[in-house]
């Protein structure tokens, strides 16, 4: 039986250490092929000039061309790669810029392997990957007190809003993010609060992350 063909993954980074660490770590995975690496916005673009490539992971704040502009540049041209942005810092208004920019994924440079590794594939296979914000600081700060399981399974559009009302977004902007309209989103916090039993935006950020949904 033929394996399935890899997914071809473009990097960029302009810290050595990160870059070379993604590419090994992508390396371990059989389901991946790092087929181009630069160090800055630039330098991935001209890497990028006629490669297949499938999904790009490229850092958000580089010399010169960062990766706000590369997204902004690659939504200007017919089938470029969906790019996934990485960052070191926890700033929520940042996944927002990165979702107008045209990024399809929006990760802190923390997070685990087996989170990168389901963003890849999601946003590879059209699916968007957000975490516009770490919660294990707000999980071992503040346990919430109800603890009762959900009543039914998140779905991942259900789980990254959460994600987003957890950044503080307002629907109109969590709309933006995920592309659909605020009327929309309103009728997923109903589904969300009722599968939480919470009442408000803020029981549910909080029971959610204190039972590890976000």
């Amino acid at each position: 039986m033929k394996a399935p063909t890899p997914i071809r993954i473009a990097l960029a980074d302009d810290q050595a250490l990160v870059l070379s660490g993604l590419k090994a770590l992508l390396g371990g995975f059989e389901q991946f092929e790092v087929v181009a690496e630069a160090t800055d916005g630039e330098g991935l673009l001209a890497a990028l000039d006629g490669k297949p490539v499938d999904v790009v992971l490229c850092d958000v704040r580089m010399p010169g061309l960062g990766g706000l502009e590369v997204c902004a540049r690659l939504r200007r041209l017919p089938g470029a790669p969906p790019v996934i942005l990485l960052t070191t810092f926890d700033d929520p208004g940042q996944a927002l810029a990165a979702a107008r920019a045209g990024a399809r994924g929006y990760l802190l440079k923390d997070a685990s392997p087996l989170e990168l590794v389901e963003a890849i594939e999601d946003v590879a296979t059209g699916r968007q990957a957000i975490a516009p914000v770490a919660t294990d600081a707000i999980r071992e700060r503040y346990t919430y007190r109800d603890r009762v399981p959900p009543s039914g399974q998140f779905n991942q559009r259900e789980i990254d809003i959460l994600r987003l009302l957890a950044g503080g977004y307002t629907n109109r902007e969590i709309g933006q993010v995920i592309h659909v309209t605020e009327g929309t989103v309103k009728n997923y916090l109903t589904e969300v609060f009722d599968k939480l039993g919470t009442r408000d935006r803020t029981r549910a950020v909080l029971k959610a992350i204190t039972l590890r949904i976000i």
